[in-house]
């Protein structure tokens, strides 16, 4: 089922599902109970661009301080809960706005009953979470080993098992760190199931093994229409998540606005520092609301015609640079101002 047909969920004062625009989360690396840092770094993650955040409930001191974090942020709060179903409430009659459990390691069926009594009195949205490395052992033998297919058989059977205590406002992840089995378990996922999908490749690896991972990943499963809401989760700054699952959506034609910025390999023609040049442009343009192409090119000749499908460029020389326009020179500057040229110009555009 592809997400133009997916049941739509409401979480907080957002939607998922039914063919809305597909959301970027990610999770804090805080203590969640202490406030003031929880706080702080999702302000910060709301400024990339994050639009859900999940925070970590593992004690009552955490699940208290959700109420708390609540009052500072804007965007909805998704509580983590692991073991304890005792969390899962706590964190709900503070003001999370949906929870994440596996309800294979929440405990009994009575357990699992008190939480979904809870979500359905609230009409508090549940993830359920499967991961790869959380399959059950009967699932293990029964397909000898850990398999896509046995990660939705355990999927489907607790969602199951949530729809027979009367409750269907759900949203289903299987995450595996394996990128190829990940991607067969939501193809066979998304022709059995009419709730969104929050997708993502689980223990991706550091910010560039982790980006390579997750772009292949959701690049193959978001095209084909699966994925409802996506995290890139990165070993690293969260605000680096953000940046790289909106790369990842404009890239697939699911999102616009905001600058792409596009530069070029560098070789042997190169005249000024491209590399350091191409990451000024990169996070100086995070600020602006535009949605245009900017081309950083390192070479003076050819810059000008590589540049062409760009709205507006810039390209060094020895010593003096270019300022371009829809592969138009429009003049010349000292190399050392290519990057405030670059900024005035963008100013400009922001304004009109």
């Amino acid at each position: 089922m592809v997400r133009d047909h997916t049941k739509v969920i409401q979480i907080g004062n957002k939607v998922i599902g039914g063919g809305n625009p597909v959301l970027i989360q990610s999770m804090t690396n805080t203590k969640t109970n202490d406030v003031a840092a929880t706080v702080a770094q999702i302000h910060r993650l709301e400024a990339a661009g994050c639009e859900i955040i999940r925070c970590t409930v593992p004690d009552m001191d955490a699940a208290k301080a959700v109420a708390q974090i609540k009052k500072e942020i804007s965007i909805p709060l998704v509580a983590d809960i692991h073991f304890d179903y005792k969390m899962a409430i706590a964190a709900m009659e503070n003001g999370a706005d949906k929870i994440r459990i596996n309800p294979g390691n929440i405990g009994s069926r009575d357990k699992v009953a008190e939480v979904v009594r809870v979500a359905k009195e609230r009409s508090i949205p549940i993830r359920v979470g499967v991961n790869s490395g959380s399959l059950e052992k009967e699932l293990v033998e029964k397909y000898q080993g850990v398999t896509a297919e046995g990660i939705v058989e355990s999927a489907l059977d607790k969602v199951r098992l949530i729809e027979d205590l009367g409750y269907d406002n759900l949203v289903i992840s299987i995450k595996s760190s394996d990128v190829m089995m990940c991607v067969k378990a939501h193809e066979l996922l998304a022709g059995q199931t009419k709730y969104p999908l929050h997708v993502g490749i689980t223990e991706a690896g550091t910010v560039t093994s982790g980006n390579i991972k997750s772009a292949v990943g959701l690049g193959i499963i978001l095209n084909q229409g699966i994925g409802d809401t996506i995290r890139v989760s990165l070993t690293g700054n969260p605000v680096e998540e953000i940046k790289s699952a909106k790369l990842i959506l404009r890239t697939l034609g699911l999102r616009k606005g905001g600058i792409e910025v596009v530069s070029c390999p560098t070789c042997g023609r190169t005249n000024i520092d491209l590399i350091g040049l191409a990451n000024q442009v990169e996070n100086m343009v995070q600020g602006y609301d535009l949605d245009i192409k900017v081309a950083v090119m390192g070479c003076a000749v050819n810059g000008p015609g590589e540049a062409r499908e760009a709205d507006i460029g810039i390209a060094g020389g020895i010593g003096e640079g270019l300022l371009i326009k829809k592969g138009e020179i429009v003049r010349k500057v000292p190399e050392s101002a290519l990057l405030a040229t670059l900024k005035e110009e963008l100013d400009k555009w922001e304004k009109n």
